[in-house]
């Protein structure tokens, strides 16, 4: 996938009125990101205290998240951020990339234009039902911002598909043939359905966003099915308004507030201090602070861009060489992905328990994740203790207790994270949401009070306008995959997939086997939210017919989209270790082989291990 901020292709000139715009835009989305953050966290204070609480707290809090999600996504366009594949362009030069930037950005324009249409439909008929949101505001003021919000990313699309107006002018005529075909051609939409298709898969390789993708496929669908493509902008909808979905953006808050301080810093100094003597224990305080950073940043790769620069030196200081230390960080940087509170084990949850045919709770799904992730560290720690120098040669530094003290004191807010965050999560008295809600407004309290990393004006608002952005991205991913499951599920697609399944595969290890193949394929090439969302409603039938426990099922779903990051040709770890440190991405995945390897057996484990997911749930109730 192509990086945030990483597109050296296209410089587009800056208009000067628009500063002030922009300036707005990013006060707003810090703002809303904010408010999300400190009104549950006000709930459970209010609730504590006074046994009271604040009126419509819940929905207003639930609607901000569909406002991130538009707004952040706008403010992802404007910055060319929108997550998208390693498309051609990225590879070709000249006046041919330049075609295919204005394919790209002409297709991805027309569907976000689409979607904008579908939105407005979607709202007036919302508006025709006087529904109040809260305090008299009515719910269809609200809902409009899909409205405003695919109008705008349609709009920056169409700027960015060219840094001179010969260009742009391409990509608005290819984007109005579209729409024109769409809306006024006499040829029988179901003839067009694979044209159709066609178009977009070469508007993908050219590097059209991924949400161009799914929502592109999915109103494809919908339109050469006869069926109304407002679909897409009403799952969308009802994705970002689900009771526990706040909790996503307000975890990834916590995470980029960590990231972007300097507690990296002084949780490297404390585990060199307590692992630093043994052979191997930069590995090992390598693999933990990589573990704990993405539990809090969500496996977007924030892990390896914030820690690479900080963990590269410590091991090549260690003794390392170049080639292993950087197949550690490269496989490290995914690693935590099992544990509480990381985003993906709460929207399998979600999307999981969505269908009706199975219940999971997030707690659940934590408790099933503990040990396999702890077996996928460990084994980790292992390859990088025996990839590091022999016993004789220098790199270790002794134990001291006051150093280790020291670290430990200086890192004691840092390591009260994760007891806040589970506590709160697992503690009974807050809901997911306002368990992320009380994490993130300790995060602020520790990285811009006690340590004053972040300075309250400027570096927070940068922070939290990060964060807007990345979750826009991802939410947008979300929403109009949704609106692709919905075409699946109505055409029946998971029963087909069960009854071919059962019909054919007979064998439980042997469906285990080929469900660990093309998870294997889909976690290499799809960005892991948008997998959950597509992938999920039909795996969980299919467990079910194999008699499968669904929590062991979400276990091995995510660790293979785990082991994923790793796969080449495009995974999503060795993109960012490339990008990171500057390297080929043909050596990055040349010295991540062994790594890879190392996952594949402990993915293994964790398929055919099963009570490694089932037993802690069972137990701890």
């Amino acid at each position: 996938m192509n990086l945030p901020g990483t597109e050296p292709e296209l410089e587009v000139p800056r208009i000067r009125w628009m500063g002030p715009v922009h300036r707005l835009e990013n006060a707003l989305v810090a703002g809303v990101l904010l408010t999300m953050a400190l009104l549950p966290a006000l709930e459970v204070i209010l609730r504590a205290s006074v046994h009271s609480r604040i009126p419509a707290s819940v929905p207003v809090v639930q609607h901000l998240v569909l406002v991130i999600g538009l707004l952040g996504g706008a403010l992802a366009a404007r910055e060319g951020r929108l997550l998208a594949f390693a498309g051609a362009a990225r590879w070709i030069r000249g006046d041919t990339a330049k075609v295919a930037h204005v394919i790209a950005n002409g297709f991805a324009a027309a569907t976000s234009s689409l979607l904008c249409v579908a939105s407005l439909r979607f709202v007036l008929s919302q508006r025709s039902l006087g529904k109040i949101l809260a305090y008299g505001v009515p719910l269809w003021i609200v809902q409009s911002v899909l409205i405003v919000g695919f109008g705008a990313i349609a709009l920056r699309l169409l700027w960015r598909a060219g840094a001179t107006w010969p260009w742009r002018c391409a990509a608005l005529v290819l984007a109005f043939l579209i729409l024109a075909v769409a809306a006024w051609s006499p040829i029988d939409p179901a003839l067009l359905r694979w044209p159709a298709m066609l178009l977009l898969m070469v508007a993908v390789v050219m590097g059209a966003p991924i949400f161009t993708a799914l929502g592109g496929a999915a109103m494809i669908l919908l339109w050469s099915g006869g069926q109304p493509v407002s679909a897409v902008p009403v799952k969308l909808y009802q994705l970002t308004v689900n009771p526990t979905l706040p909790s996503i953006p307000l975890f990834t808050l916590a995470g980029y507030l960590l990231a972007e301080s300097q507690a990296p810093g002084r949780l490297v100094r404390l585990f060199q201090a307590l692992f630093g003597s043994f052979r191997g224990g930069t590995a090992i305080a390598t693999v933990l602070v990589c573990a704990f950073f993405t539990t809090f940043t969500g496996a977007s790769g924030a892990t390896i861009l914030a820690l690479g620069g900080v963990l590269m030196p410590v091991l090549l200081a260690a003794r390392y060489s170049d080639r292993n230390a950087l197949g550690l960080l490269t496989g490290a940087g995914s690693l935590g992905m099992l544990f509480p509170p990381c985003l993906p084990p709460m929207l399998y949850a979600i999307i999981a328990s969505s269908g009706g045919l199975v219940s999971i709770s997030i707690e659940d799904m934590f408790k099933g994740g503990l040990l396999p992730g702890l077996l996928l560290v460990g084994m980790t720690a292992w390859w990088g203790i025996r990839t590091g120098p022999a016993r004789g040669q220098a790199g270790r530094q002794p134990f001291v207790l006051r150093e280790a003290w020291s670290a430990a004191w200086g890192a004691k807010w840092e390591l009260l994270v994760p007891v806040v965050a589970l506590g709160s999560l697992f503690g009974g008295f807050a809901t997911p949401v306002e368990a992320a809600s009380i994490t993130a407004c300790y995060t602020f309290l520790v990285v811009c009070v006690l340590h004053r990393d972040l300075r309250v004006g400027r570096d927070l608002l940068r922070v939290v306008k990060e964060c807007g952005i990345l979750m826009g991205g991802v939410l947008l991913i979300l929403g109009v995959a949704l609106g692709f499951t919905h075409y699946l599920i109505d055409a029946e697609i998971p029963d087909l997939a069960v009854a071919w399944a059962t019909g054919t595969i007979h064998s439980k290890w042997i469906f285990l086997l080929l469900l660990n193949l093309v998870l294997l394929i889909v976690g290499g090439l799809v960005e892991i939210y948008a997998a959950i969302v597509v992938m999920v409603p039909l795996l969980v039938p299919l467990g079910d017919a194999f008699g499968m426990d669904p929590i062991h099922l979400g276990i091995i779903f995510l660790a293979n989209m785990e082991l994923g990051f790793l796969a080449p040709p495009v995974g999503l770890n060795l993109l960012l270790a490339s990008y990171r440190f500057k390297r080929p991405m043909s050596e990055v995945t040349r010295v991540s082989l062994p790594m890879l390897a190392v996952m594949v057996v402990g993915v293994l484990l964790i398929t055919y291990v099963p009570w490694l997911s089932t037993w802690l749930p069972s137990v701890w109730r």
